[in-house]
């Protein structure tokens, strides 16, 4: 079992489960100082022990409380295309996780073109350049350094910061936190114990807070309390095979017999996924986030799709991204397009961020 497997078997179990597994108390008691580390960094932001740099333009921060995938991606993108709908020029920046860039700043997207691999930038920075390619795009650990490049290199008027909760030297206009609509806090336990970043309390600072979930999920519970009272749900909008020239609609997946297979925070919700569009997933293959595929996993791959007498390989837009080195096994493979779509409206919540940021 991959360790991140390990974990996640803690992590989403209710406490007193969590707490019967064998190795919950030696990571409790590594939560132990991260925790009091957490802490103390808040009040010091808090209490302006830490300087916090404000930028000439609004700053909107999406991010959530813990490890693991809620949707951020789509929701950026989503807010990137409401914006540019409301007259603003935005420009994304993000962490560029999994890439290999030592440059301070590295510009995947001027807003023209693509200028960066997921070797150097990241999977999702190069995904969400893509999907937006008349947005700017830059990576780097220095939130601040690469918001100021985007203003003055790109003659952005508005940055989103993707996953960006805990990153607070950067003063933000407005925070946008996504939860999970089933287990928005898994056991309740800071890393390594369970999956928050920060504890509970931290969702104080979210002016909006969006649970997510599968449309069925969302659609029939009920409405949010939380800050803004939204529901979001990841909607699969298309199939593409290879270089994007061979489209379908998701609901060609009903009733064939896939091999599946997704490197994402929590890959089972991409099986789930797949199983609401009414298809048969005879085989699936949980990779960790961000992972950098070998040739020896595209042959394991094949061989589980032979075994499983599979019609279709399946996986995601994400994990299609890292497996552009490919081109032979990209051909074979059908890549599930998801999009974030928002309860009771999109326009609702393009409304709400309007009103924080507006002059």
């Amino acid at each position: 079992m991959h360790p991140q497997a390990a974990l996640e078997g803690i992590w989403y179990r209710p406490g007193a489960q969590a707490r019967r597994h064998p190795l919950f108390w030696p990571l409790y008691a590594l939560s132990l100082p991260y925790g009091a580390a957490i802490g103390l960094r808040n009040r010091l932001y808090d209490g302006g022990g830490l300087p916090r740099t404000k930028l000439p333009c609004p700053v909107i921060s999406v991010g959530n409380l813990t490890v693991g995938g809620t949707g951020k991606t789509p929701l950026v993108m989503l807010l990137a295309e409401l914006m540019q709908e409301a007259g603003w020029r935005p420009a994304i920046l993000s962490r560029g996780f999994g890439g290999r860039s030592s440059r301070g700043v590295h510009v995947v997207s001027d807003g023209r073109r693509l200028l960066a691999t997921p070797e150097t930038a990241g999977d999702e920075p190069v995904l969400m350049a893509r999907t937006l390619p008349s947005v700017p795009v830059l990576t780097g650990p220095d939130r601040v350094r690469t918001g100021k490049a985007a203003l003055d290199r790109f003659g952005a008027k508005l940055l989103i910061l993707d996953d960006a909760f805990q990153h607070r030297r950067l003063a933000r206009d407005l925070d946008i936190v996504l939860t999970d609509l089933t287990l928005p806090f898994g056991n309740g336990c800071l890393l390594p114990a369970g999956p928050l970043r920060e504890p509970v309390q931290a969702l104080k600072r979210a002016r909006i807070v969006i649970r997510t979930g599968s449309e069925a999920e969302v659609r029939t519970s009920p409405a949010s309390t939380d800050a803004g009272g939204l529901r979001g749900f990841h909607r699969p909008c298309e199939l593409v095979r290879g270089d994007g020239a061979e489209r379908h609609p998701p609901a060609m997946l009903a009733g064939k017999r896939l091999l599946a297979f997704a490197g994402l925070g929590r890959p089972d919700a991409f099986r789930k996924t797949l199983a609401a569009l009414g298809a048969d997933v005879a085989d699936f293959l949980p990779f960790p986030d961000h992972h950098a595929y070998r040739r020896s996993d595209i042959e394991g791959i094949r061989q589980r799709a032979v075994a499983a007498s599979a019609e279709f390989i399946v996986t995601t837009e994400k994990d299609a991204v890292r497996l552009a080195p490919y081109a032979d096994f990209l051909g074979e493979v059908l890549q599930l397009r998801i999009v974030m779509d928002i309860l009771p409206a999109r326009e609702t919540l393009a409304a709400m961020v309007l009103e924080r940021i507006a002059p």
